[in-house]
């Protein structure tokens, strides 16, 4: 079994948030992949399904983005799930927005998420690395993470989490490099060829 985990804070205000994009694309996958319904566990709301032949646990950690480390070591725990075995997504400040990049292991980049899970199974685990951008200033960080997308970003935001559903097969059966390509691809803007008279 693998855990694909999204990464955001719970309830109904930051649903929108840039810090929430783990749970968009989260979403979107477990739509995407007719996974079954929501319900709750390890302190998350969970979905089941199987992508080719690997049976995979969604999960979105319900408590907070600080201490999403408790839910995920919970479950991986109970499933005796391998650090190698973990899929994050999460929100990146240092990648241009609507950007994807796969990387095992590594540092947190002062990612709280990635640091609470990195305390609890070690930091083997694979980040799905989602760009929102930087707003310039250190010092706006906080505010900037915590606030919604703007309208216009969902120009980005969507057909990225789209992306992200179509292809995770891909991740999920072992193909990192395969996957983020293929996502990529879906993004880029088709080609117009100008037609001479």
């Amino acid at each position: 079994m693998l855990l694909l985990v999204g990464l955001g804070n719970p309830g109904p205000r930051y649903a929108r948030n840039r810090h929430n994009i783990g749970f968009l694309a989260l979403e979107e996958i477990v739509r995407r992949q007719g996974f079954g319904v929501w319900r709750k566990r390890f302190s998350s709301e969970v979905s089941e399904g199987v992508v080719g032949t690997e049976k995979v646990l969604a999960m979105k950690p319900q408590t907070f983005m600080n201490r999403s480390g408790n839910a995920v070591g919970e479950a991986a725990r109970f499933f005796k799930i391998e650090p190698e075995q973990v899929i994050v997504m999460h929100d990146d400040l240092d990648l241009a927005p609507g950007k994807l990049r796969v990387k095992k292991g590594g540092g947190n980049g002062g990612h709280n998420g990635l640091r609470s899970i990195e305390s609890h199974i070690g930091n083997a685990f694979w980040r799905l690395r989602l760009g929102i951008g930087h707003p310039g200033d250190k010092a706006l960080v906080h505010a900037y993470v915590l606030s919604d997308f703007a309208k216009a970003e969902a120009d980005w935001v969507v057909p990225l989490c789209e992306a992200m559903a179509e292809e995770i097969p891909r991740m999920i059966q072992g193909d990192p490099d395969g996957f983020m390509s293929r996502v990529a691809q879906r993004l880029q803007p088709p080609k117009t060829t100008s037609s001479k008279d």
